[in-house]
């Protein structure tokens, strides 16, 4: 990242960015937004499962389905499929002392809601480090990549795009962030690049598979610029 593109302000996203993507505590998630939808639907594993990835597929995300179709509260929502074990994130002494190290505002971006970022960064040991969460109720229910939530979120964080970076496991997710003037962070790791295979990667300034190391060497760059 050359010297014109120092960042003020850091976005990162939360799941399977700032804790390894082998935690996997989506998998846990999606079993509870299927039971969610059995439940609210009175269907079995197999149509739950169906109506789930149509909803997706329609509405953004199966939550705005439910809202819109079903009339579901999205606080109630949240919560359920968010009771799961944190178990598998453990904390991360390498990102705390790289957070630590890295100059500017840190915000962090998730398609989850701010109970569940709070737990995960308690996890990680980093929540300290952050001034601010931009969550899925923050966006109005509408999940990355749609635009115009990441204009919300500039707008209300005063986030000037020119002096930002992002940082986010999804390519896509980063594409609205490139075009608004911001620095790129792909945060690699198997099922990311499975989802990126078809995908033109011009926005994205710079991959890693690993966060921690790479903020740390990105500080340490900085240094020998100046």
């Amino acid at each position: 990242m050359p010297p014109e593109h120092d960042p003020d302000v850091w976005l990162f996203d939360l799941d399977n960015t700032l804790y390894p993507a082998r935690c996997n505590l989506f998998a846990q998630i999606d079993v509870r937004i299927g039971r969610y939808i059995a439940d609210l639907l009175k269907v079995d594993p197999e149509e739950a499962r169906r109506v789930q990835k149509e909803y997706w597929r329609e509405h953004g995300t199966s939550m705005r389905g439910m809202m819109t179709l079903h009339g579901v509260d999205p606080k109630q929502y949240l919560d359920y499929v968010h009771d799961i074990d944190y178990s598998p994130v453990e904390a991360s002494p390498a990102l705390d002392a790289a957070l630590k190290k890295l100059p500017g505002r840190k915000i962090i971006f998730t398609a989850g809601d701010v109970p569940h970022a709070e737990r995960v960064m308690e996890r990680l040991g980093v929540a300290h480090h952050f001034e601010a969460i931009f969550d899925i109720v923050a966006g109005d229910y509408w999940p990355k990549p749609h635009k115009q939530i990441y204009e919300k979120l500039v707008l209300k964080h005063a986030v000037d795009p020119m002096r930002a970076c992002m940082a986010d496991d999804i390519a896509i997710n980063l594409k609205p962030a490139s075009e608004m003037g911001m620095r790129t962070v792909w945060v690699r790791h198997e099922e990311s690049v499975k989802r990126a295979a078809d995908l033109d990667l011009d926005h994205i300034h710079h991959q890693t598979e690993d966060l921690a190391e790479w903020l740390t060497d990105w500080v340490a760059q900085r240094s020998l610029r100046k």
